[in-house]
């Protein structure tokens, strides 16, 4: 067993844990039902919503890279491990609405109180300073001693980056020390006879705010201000201020007000100096390799970090509930579209070099809008500018990104630019590499679709080398015998053009580069498996076939701070255009790799993949 209270009685429950908000619920609606006057309950409803609420804006203000990048403390990513232990951070406000609703019962009726109070404001304020700030000061400080740290605080350091939610992650004993120091001030004023609702509401929102703040990791005081105003660096703390508590455990432990730990002497001398330096963005690192992406559409656009990390630390899929945010996602898509540039997503580490996903603010259907087509171009034009500009090594064009009708793969950008020393590529080398390594051994035929694009083409010139079939589905007979020509004399024969669906009646290996609907799909013969490098995927219709996934591989173990899944692909998986400019960069590569892929060159990449630690899904 472990200590007493190091554990909450819900940890179980899953999202069930919810239905203890049951009786605080019920009695809202009870009241509301026998038209009384609203009380305490609805109060505590709409507060912990709100607490909730606050929460979550600052997580998604802290992962804002493209605002917060260069004023992080901590330079690390969050990855799935701590995002996993800090699931239930919320466990503490379940604890607080409980005691909360068992001190409401002695609590006067609202209609005998006042909307807001300037004198309950001020002895709240006075009994923070003078009661609450010293007593978490000294209990901080014991939680760090001994068996205490080791039992109870020390879950809340393992945690490498401290986030708003860290601030919530603890054990319950902890908890309930920071609550009673959070109600002294609200108790000692109504005991006074000066509370008030708006008391409530606003002593609780601060302290919130200010919890959240400190450990958003994003340095947000001026330090002019501060230069100007010395005094406020012990009034309030700072993100730095606890960052370096977080990291180093024996130094800043007040509350809010490092005065506290100036008066105790346990102050971090760095503190300061280092303030200056993030303010002044000397933490800003430069990427060696960027993953230029795109938004795939409107819905799955809230499946980025800076929304819910609870969504976008899992394989993407179509959650009911994020359906309400949709129209939210669809203003953000036109004002994407008149005004954002190409901005950073999210980052990691690989062996000690930044990788960095850039994305263009354009949707998957605007890349089919013929006059959006320049507009794209230009976005992506200077995204690779301004990666040669920082001196980035490798950047890749994610799918439609790299279109051979957009842009030529890349070729329109390199050809403009022919002294650019960043290395633009596209990936699909490998791409194609992972298609093939998951074509079975024993098969002797397959049934391609989107057979004339750059893809397609690659994986049918190489089939056709290892005497392969490979029917090729195309209407157009010049661009067919254009690939036919490129394949060896002795290896023409294996490519055969087809026109219909139904000339692969016999065949279970298809491989699907063009949208297939329905009724194309039940020509194939039961025990047919799809593979796949359409984009989107095809929807699984057969029930007596099997679909496969977008080509995508693994990323090396020792990768760091990787705490976001790249659309529908597993935990650190990533598309195999993203891998393939990962390998580029880890093989010192120093060609650009755009336009059509090289047949002969799949091998090479395939195995320094595979050197390098990226495995097949």
């Amino acid at each position: 067993m472990g200590a007493p209270l190091s554990s909450w009685p819900w940890e179980n429950m899953g999202s069930y844990k919810y239905m203890l908000y049951g009786p605080l619920v019920a009695k809202a609606a009870c009241e509301w039902r026998d038209g009384r006057s609203v009380g305490w309950s609805l109060h505590l409803l709409i507060l912990f919503g709100l607490r909730s609420l606050t929460y979550q804006l600052w997580y998604s203000f802290t992962n804002m890279l493209f605002f917060t990048r260069k004023r992080r403390v901590i330079n690390e990513g969050v990855d799935f491990k701590q995002i996993d232990n800090e699931w239930n951070w919320d466990n503490f406000l379940i604890l607080q609405a409980l005691l909360g609703s068992m001190i409401s019962h002695h609590a006067p009726p609202l209609e005998e109180l006042p909307i807001l109070g300037l004198q309950g404001c001020i002895i709240a304020l006075l009994l923070h300073v003078g009661v609450s700030e010293p007593v978490f000061y000294l209990a901080n400080r014991w939680f760090h001693s001994g068996s205490l740290f080791t039992h109870y605080h020390s879950i809340q350091h393992a945690s490498p980056v401290p986030t708003p939610m860290t601030a919530g992650f603890g054990t319950p004993l902890e908890h309930l020390v920071l609550g009673a120091v959070m109600a002294a001030p609200l108790l000692g004023a109504f005991l006074m006879g000066c509370g008030s609702v708006g008391l409530v509401y606003g002593y609780v929102f601060v302290f919130d705010f200010l919890r959240c703040m400190g450990y958003s990791n994003v340095e947000v005081f001026p330090v002019r201000l501060l230069q100007a105003l010395p005094f406020l660096r012990y009034l309030i703390y700072s993100p730095t201020y606890l960052s370096l508590h977080h990291k180093e455990k024996n130094c800043n432990y007040c509350l809010f007000m490092p005065l506290f730990d100036l008066l105790g002497k346990t102050v971090n001398s760095r503190t300061w100096d280092l303030q200056r330096e993030i303010s002044a963005g000397k933490n800003d690192r430069v990427p060696d390799f960027v993953f230029l992406a795109h938004v795939v559409d409107i819905f799955s656009s809230v499946h980025v970090p800076f929304v819910f990390r609870s969504a976008s630390s899992m394989p993407f899929f179509t959650n009911p509930l994020l359906f309400f945010l949709w129209p939210l996602a669809f203003f953000s898509m036109l004002v994407m579209w008149a005004l954002s540039k190409t901005f950073l997503l999210s980052f990691y580490n690989l062996r000690g070099r930044l990788h960095q996903t850039w994305v263009v603010p354009r949707y998957g259907f605007q890349y089919f809008l013929p006059f959006a087509r320049k507009g794209i171009n230009n976005q992506i034009e200077l995204a690779i500018l301004r990666a040669d500009k920082m001196g980035v090594k490798v950047l890749s064009l994610a799918a439609l990104n790299k279109n051979e009708s957009l842009n030529g793969g890349g070729t329109l950008f390199v050809s403009k630019h022919p002294d650019l020393r960043v290395r633009v590529v596209h990936g699909n080398t490998l791409t194609a590499a992972v298609m093939l390594n998951e074509i079975p051994r024993d098969a002797k035929e397959v049934f391609l679709t989107g057979a004339t694009s750059k893809l397609g083409r690659a994986i049918a010139l190489y089939l056709c080398r290892k005497n392969i079939r490979v029917l090729m589905l195309t209407l157009s007979a010049e661009r067919f015998l254009n690939i036919q020509k490129e394949a060896p004399a002795d290896c023409q024969h294996h490519l055969v053009q087809v026109t219909k669906c139904q000339a692969a009646q016999n065949c279970k290996t298809w491989i699907v580069g063009k949208w297939m609907s329905p009724r194309e799909q039940r020509w194939a013969p039961p025990g047919t498996h799809f593979h796949q490098f359409v984009v989107p995927p095809i929807i699984g219709f057969r029930r007596d076939c099997t679909y496969g996934s977008l080509a995508a591989m693994r990323l090396p173990k020792d990768v760091q701070g990787l705490g976001s899944c790249e659309y529908t692909m597993e935990r650190g998986v990533v598309h195999a255009c993203h891998a393939g400019g990962v390998v580029h960069y880890l093989e010192g590569w120093t060609h650009h790799e755009v336009g059509a892929i090289d047949v002969d060159r799949i091998d090479v990449v395939w195995k320094a993949a595979l050197k390098h630690g990226l495995t097949p899904v």
